[in-house]
């Protein structure tokens, strides 16, 4: 696999310098050990697309800061050692519960030599390519954990990642199809609620309709919807979509499944001013697990968080750019 970095041709930037840089950052991550030979000047430009006197200049500018050596008839060498401290930076939608597990899972699998920060972009991704440009040459990796992006959102998020450098990029959450191999644990959200729920089947015995409750449409959310209709279909239940849990009454014999903590708490003030027990008359299911859902008794299905921030740190220290399907869990409890 040839060495590859972001070269971006519209930055104000000079070429050599991005090039020099993001070398060094490379070098300082342990990307290119000691020794490491460089691709020659030629098969830069060739592989890069810019000028051989772009690439030369790149090259000299690293060795007058003493990260590489020139030796005649052979090429470049590195000869500066990685940084005892790696910095990363976590790029989120949103933080929660079950994003600071992963935060938290990941940071520890690190180890002490490193430096973990967070940027949240709100969904939204002109914020998203700013913490991009900003940050770009400033940390040796980032790890991005997108959710809930739709239709032309997701194209221009997939287009952003392919301005970073493979090594130095780690996807969580989604499967992604990139220009170039990176780490990516991720989510198979239709096949994971389907054997999660089946798992867990027999919780649904007493109920004759699932109601799931889906506000926002969104790639996630489309193959949500398509695993638990192919579980109700295979038990034989009646499958309900709806979009606002404000326009739902409470009905004997269903289950009912809410994808945020917000619906999690309509549903469950809706109920308590039913008459109908959870659990017995009415089921209740939540996605994403957390320390307050199993004290509230909440049926959960979730995938495993911190299996998945350990997964990351793992694959990262390795630089080892797999992907990886993180597990999923059934928690059963006495909402369902």
């Amino acid at each position: 696999m040839p060495y590859e970095i972001f070269i971006d041709k519209h930055s104000k930037v000079a070429k050599h310098q991005q090039m020099a840089r993001s070398i060094m950052i490379d070098i300082e991550a342990g990307i290119l050990p000691v020794n490491s030979c460089l691709p020659s000047i030629r098969e830069f430009s060739k592989n890069h697309k810019i000028a051989k006197e772009t690439v030369e200049n790149g090259y000299n500018l690293l060795r007058s800061q003493g990260y590489i050596v020139s030796v005649a008839g052979k090429g470049f060498y590195v000869v500066r050692g990685a940084l005892k401290e790696i910095r990363v930076l976590m790029i989120l939608n949103e933080l929660n519960d079950y994003k600071k597990e992963v935060y938290e899972s990941f940071v520890h699998g690190l180890g002490q030599n490193s430096k973990v920060d967070i940027q949240i972009f709100h969904n939204s991704i002109e914020i998203f390519k700013d913490i991009i440009e900003a940050n770009r040459d400033l940390y040796h990796y980032f790890v991005v954990m997108p959710q809930g992006l739709k239709g032309n959102q997701s194209s221009a998020y997939v287009h952003l990642l392919n301005t970073v450098t493979a090594s130095k990029l780690v996807v969580l959450d989604e499967q992604v199809q990139l220009e170039r191999e990176v780490i990516n644990v991720y989510q198979d959200f239709e096949h994971d609620i389907f054997d999660a729920l089946m798992n867990g089947k027999d919780a649904f015995d007493k109920y004759d309709a699932v109601n799931l409750i889906l506000a926002e449409q969104s790639n996630q959310s489309i193959e949500i919807v398509s695993g638990i209709r192919a579980f109700c279909h295979s038990q034989n239940k009646e499958f309900i979509l709806t979009e606002d849990i404000s326009d739902v009454v409470m009905k004997e014999g269903t289950a009912y499944i809410v994808l945020t903590d917000d619906e999690l708490g309509i549903a469950v003030k809706k109920i308590k001013t039913s008459k109908l027990i959870m659990g017995h008359d009415i089921g209740l299911l939540s996605f994403n697990e957390t320390a307050w859902k199993e004290l509230l008794g909440i049926t959960v299905v979730s995938t495993d968080f911190a299996a998945m921030g350990r997964t990351a740190a793992e694959l990262l220290l390795k630089k080892d750019r797999s992907t990886v399907k993180n597990k999923f869990i059934f928690y059963s409890r006495q909402s369902l």
